[in-house]
């Protein structure tokens, strides 16, 4: 299953300039999903990290790749944002970061289910460009009803 930045922004309440993922080019409920963010100079973080040696913060990666959890959580369980559900980052452990993420970079996404149960999802994560790691965590999201 393919998803574009359109599509996207229905199962994920983010809007630029935190929308991190721009494309799905995998998903299979209750099992997998790759995605990617396009890196550009253009992103407002890198006005302020590092401007000399621009990197993509680490804890943005971390949030890119808990957003593509979140439209697996969504597919999943066949809801919405606007049916009222948010996905909640809740933990990430395990936490490595392997190389930096630099402008003109294709960041891409990999997160697999290891369990969930009763709206509490963890997924086995990996960030990488180009084949080579840029991180890796395991990420845990909540789902809950916000109005």
């Amino acid at each position: 299953m393919v998803m574009d930045v359109n599509e996207i922004r229905e199962y994920l309440p983010h809007r630029y300039p935190f929308l991190l993922v721009d494309r799905v080019t995998q998903l299979v409920e209750g099992e997998t999903i790759v995605a990617y963010k396009n890196v550009s100079i253009n992103e407002p973080f890198f006005n302020g990290h590092f401007p000399h040696h621009p990197i993509m913060p680490g804890v943005l990666v971390i949030e890119a790749l808990a957003q593509a959890c979140g439209i697996l959580g969504f597919k999943t369980v066949k809801k919405r944002p606007a049916d009222g559900y948010v996905y909640y980052l809740v933990a990430s452990d395990k936490v490595r970061f392997k190389r930096p993420v630099m402008p003109g970079d294709k960041l891409v996404l990999e997160a697999n289910v290891i369990r969930g149960k009763r709206g509490i999802w963890k997924f086995a994560c990996q960030a990488t460009v180009d084949g080579e790691v840029a991180c890796e965590a395991e990420i845990t999201c909540a789902e809950r009803k916000v109005a």
